[in-house]
């Protein structure tokens, strides 16, 4: 544009009081067709061949523009076609550097430069390596915001549109012939836009939530009948943005796996014979009420999915309750954030995130403690990186491992295996004979103060440094930077709550908030980052043993009548039995029946063997699944449930915030929605359920559970959401605590923690066996290890042993090793790394098979949560085979194996410099 006269960019031109403005005058227009030119130089325009003429910003200038020629100069490179997600064609790329800024500065994955000093310049990954041998994780981000088809999904190519499944050769042959006698290519784009309108009676772009992590990334899916084109984010998208991870993206494989369940089976001897809706849940029915009868409501056991909605978690819990008559119903928050929401709620309130992970992004301050945020939740991980390296944020890491956000902290600290709660204390009482307590806050906004600072008297610099092994210089650093910081947020993972102390240490890390005034503001807080989809939401909506819907008590006369009158029943009094201790009631003949809805609890209960022993001694075991699980085979009926892309529904992710899913494609074969499948089984039970939609059990939601009471879809529609407490006229809470806390009389609580000593090692075991999650896969690989891209990347579990225990033990890259515990033992790979120390090694849970981490860990839990203490188990290690010529376990084409390679923006000024650079604008 032309600006007080001279010609300008106006992407990088302020606004200026009194500034003249001109688009249309013949400099401005001559220099923007001269600009469009030289991007048009480096982009053939074949669009309705193209894959990408769909939404292709390119196409959409040319006809904008009118621009009706182009010369174009061929670059000297071949199409990168090695990931197996994506490929990228240079002869194609604009060099616009939307994949740099990606790449670098939003997602901050720091892989994608333009090598502006090649002939010409071109994109690059890791300064030149093929995309599938660099530190690319495949997020996709990159791919998300080409604006041209340089960058494109595999399975879009040749899907996209009417003519775009022609052979290579044939479609280059066309290209030519056309380009040959071209004068002005006008009726070509005429013809490109009639077909970018067709195209969309071809693809259905449905909106949609991710199935995996409890981030909530929310994205369009693009289908044509059941394939999946692609995952596209959008700028509109609340909680990632433009931002995926290599699972959201492209790891949507298993909703046409050929392994899905598609008919309900029932058993007969040792195997399953496909049986028809009608057959099976009757069966359901009579021997649940069989075993009702017989034994008593208690006798039966439920548990919901979290990775089922919302809607679906409510009928569980009220299937147990209403029909059932038990409050024996749980999910798998007790697998792993159970202890933190004990923790919030003894001393807040609530038992969720603070505010959203932009809260927690933008603190001044951020600790992360027992969280490989970078590969656990890539998307939040993002938002903290971008802020650590573009906005001057501060980050602590406190873990047992050095992971990617251990190694870009400001200040990282590794502390003793279950002492993590010592080193809080310790830092708390620092603070407070500093005499840095935020006083003001802690007069107004809080009760129990003075019992608290009594409790640290025992947490002195030498007592914390001999119990922690961290040096007391690292805790005043660490007392120092908070009490410097205008806000601190901490967020932690199962790397605090998967420990027999995980309540104690969450409600630690709520205290110490407490003390330095970080709640009830923006930009403050705690962040318990939840690991599955709708593992907040499931407990949310009441599938828990110990609280109805909203979290209310179960012992609330008031709160008793109202569901009473509503589901026209007695709600039962007897206390629940968490899932976790289900196992044990089996064993000792309380439990009789259980209905195990979405959960692998054979792989995923601590001590495998003696969960096998008791699934084995049921009566009778009901599974709903999409496969057939390890758990699946202990059921006598097996009921076929449908993916997230084949139903309705909402979930809640980590930042408490609701959002809707919709319907992409109808069910595989005759798999149902779970809530469907609930509502027939209650019917067959003698319950007149009539929810003909979803949406109408949130109706039933909201006006049961407070916190709810203004969600509805209307106002969900789309990329909308709602972060409850949601009132009734809709307004929504996106940080929590700003005028007053959720107890008696608002104030929070500071709550007195007590010591639990975590499991030992002894000379025997003398080795710490810590366990996790890899970027790439999900738990038990049911749903990741259907995707051969991300098989492809990680196609195992491995054993992370340091260098030093590794010579010890005479170890090397590749030997086979048997991990061997008090209860049991696996066999596993070696793959020796600087990213563990000391007496600890690492095993991710990606198994299902001889290396499934819980067939050696201990049936250990927190007294108060339940929650197995999966991250203290004392291990010994055998060598089995020596590797004489084969490879790591981990491939050579794994992005670990790469540096990345950091830099702030595309350096246009590099492009600048050039001597063949086009100037357009006046200086």
């Amino acid at each position: 544009m032309e600006v007080n006269g001279k010609i300008v960019r106006a992407c990088d031109t302020l606004v200026d009081q009194g500034m003249v403005i001109n688009t249309d005058t013949a400099r401005a227009i001559s220099a923007r067709q001269k600009a469009f030119g030289a991007i048009l130089r480096n982009h053939e325009l074949y669009c309705t061949l193209c894959d990408n003429n769909v939404d292709c910003e390119l196409h959409e200038a040319v006809s904008k523009l009118g621009i009706y020629s182009q010369h174009f100069v061929p670059k000297p490179y071949d199409v990168d076609d090695s990931n197996p997600f994506y490929v990228y064609d240079p002869k194609q790329c604009i060099l616009c550097g939307r994949c740099v800024e990606a790449c670098q500065d939003v997602v901050v994955n720091e892989v994608i430069r333009i090598d502006w000093g090649a002939n010409p310049p071109r994109v690059v990954w890791s300064n030149g390596k093929s995309i599938d041998y660099s530190s690319c994780v495949s997020c996709g981000t990159c791919v998300t915001v080409c604006p041209v088809n340089a960058l494109m999904e595999k399975s879009m190519l040749g899907e996209a549109g009417y003519f775009t499944g022609i052979k290579k050769e044939t479609k280059e042959k066309l290209i030519s012939a056309l380009k040959a006698g071209e004068k002005s290519f006008s009726p070509f784009v005429l013809v490109s836009d009639i077909d970018k309108q067709l195209r969309k009676s071809l693809i259905r772009k449905t909106k949609t939530v991710c199935t995996f992590c409890g981030t909530g990334c929310s994205f369009e899916v693009w289908t044509k009948g059941r394939k999946i084109l692609k995952v596209e984010p959008k700028p509109e998208s609340p909680a990632n943005g433009i931002a995926t991870c290599v699972k959201g993206k492209f790891g949507l494989d298993f909703v046409n796996s050929g392994d899905r369940l598609t008919k309900p089976l029932i058993r007969e001897g040792n195997h399953f014979r496909e049986a028809t809706w009608e057959e099976a849940l009757s069966l359901v029915a009579k021997r649940l009420m069989e075993i009702r009868d017989k034994y008593g409501s208690d006798s039966i056991g439920v548990i919901a999915s979290c990775t089922s909605s919302n809607e679906e978690g409510y009928l569980a819990q009220k299937f147990a309750r209403q029909v059932i008559g038990t409050n024996n119903v749980d999910n798998c928050a007790r697998y792993c954030q159970a202890p933190a929401t004990t923790g919030l709620i003894r001393t807040v309130g609530y038992g969720a995130d603070s505010g959203s992970s932009d809260d927690l992004a933008c603190a001044d301050l951020i600790i992360l403690m027992g969280t490989n945020t970078a590969e656990a939740h890539p998307v939040i991980a993002g938002k903290i990186k971008r802020a650590h390296k573009l906005n001057g944020k501060k980050l602590i890491v406190i873990d047992v491992r050095r992971h990617e956000m251990a190694e870009r902290a400001d200040l990282f600290v590794t502390p003793k295996v279950g002492t993590d709660i010592v080193l809080l204390n310790g830092i708390a009482k620092y603070i407070i004979d500093k005499g840095w307590e935020d006083k003001k806050f802690i007069s107004e906004r809080t009760v129990g103060f003075e019992d608290y600072r009594k409790s640290l008297d025992e947490y002195t610099l030498d007592y914390v440094e001999e119990v922690t092994g961290i040096s007391k210089d690292i805790i005043i650093k660490m007392a120092e930077m908070i009490h410097e910081s205008k806000g601190v947020a901490i967020a932690w993972a199962m790397g605090i709550t998967q420990h027999q102390d995980g309540s104690e240490t969450s409600t630690a890390i709520s205290n110490l908030l407490l003390l330095t005034g970080n709640y009830g503001k923006p930009c403050v807080g705690a962040f318990p980052l939840r690991g599955h989809a709708n593992v907040q939401g499931v407990s949310d909506v009441g599938a828990l043993y110990n609280f109805l819907p909203g979290y209310q008590s179960l012992n609330d006369e008031e709160i008793r009548r109202r569901f009473e009158e509503a589901w026209n029943c007695k709600l039962p009094r007897n206390p629940g039995i968490p899932s976790t201790e289900m196992v044990d009631a089996i064993l000792d003949g309380r439990i009789h029946a259980m209905y195990i809805m979405g959960e692998d609890k054979v792989l995923a209960d601590s001590d495998q063997a003696k969960t096998r022993e008791a699934l084995g001694k049921l009566d009778f075991l009901v599974v709903q699944d999409m496969f057939m699980t390890e758990t699946a085979k202990y059921a006598h009926v097996i009921l076929p449930a449908a993916a997230f892309l084949e139903k309705d529904g909402t979930f809640i992710n980590t930042e408490r915030r609701i959002q809707r899913f919709y319907k992409a494609m109808e069910p595989l074969g005759e798999s149902k929605p779970d809530w469907e499948i609930i509502q027939a089984l209650a019917n067959k039970m003698g319950y007149g359920w009539n929810y003909s939609h979803p949406s109408d059990i949130m109706k039933e939601i909201s006006e049961l559970a407070p916190i709810f009471a203004g969600v509805t879809y209307d106002r969900l529609n789309g990329f909308k959401s709602l972060q409850w407490p949601v009132r009734k006229d809709g307004a929504d809470t996106p940080f929590l605590y700003k005028d007053d806390f959720p107890l008696p009389g608002g104030k929070a609580r500071f709550y007195v923690t007590k010591t639990v000593i975590a499991a030992e090692t002894d000379e025997e075991y003398n080795l710490y066996l810590v366990n996790g999650r890899m970027l790439e896969h999900f738990h038990w690989m049911h749903m990741t290890g259907k995707s051969t891209g991300i098989m492809h990347k990680v196609p195992e579990t491995f054993l992370e042993v340091p260098p030093e225990l590794a010579e010890r033990l005479e170890l090397k890259n590749g030997d086979t090793v048997m991990v061997k515990s008090r209860v049991g033992k696996l066999k596993t790979k070696v793959l020796i790394s600087n990213r563990v120390s000391g007496n600890r090694v690492f095993l991710s849970i990606h198994d299902n098979k001889d290396s499934n981490v819980n067939l050696v860990t201990l049936d250990e839990r927190d007294p108060t949560a339940k929650t197995p203490a999966y991250k203290e188990t004392p291990v010994k290690i055998e060598k089995l085979a020596s590797c004489q010529s084969c490879e790591p376990p981990l491939p050579k084409w794994n992005p670990r194996n790469s540096e990345r390679t950091p830099q702030v923006g595309v350096k246009v000024e590099e492009k600048w410099a050039r001597k063949d650079y086009i100037k357009v604008i006046d200086e």
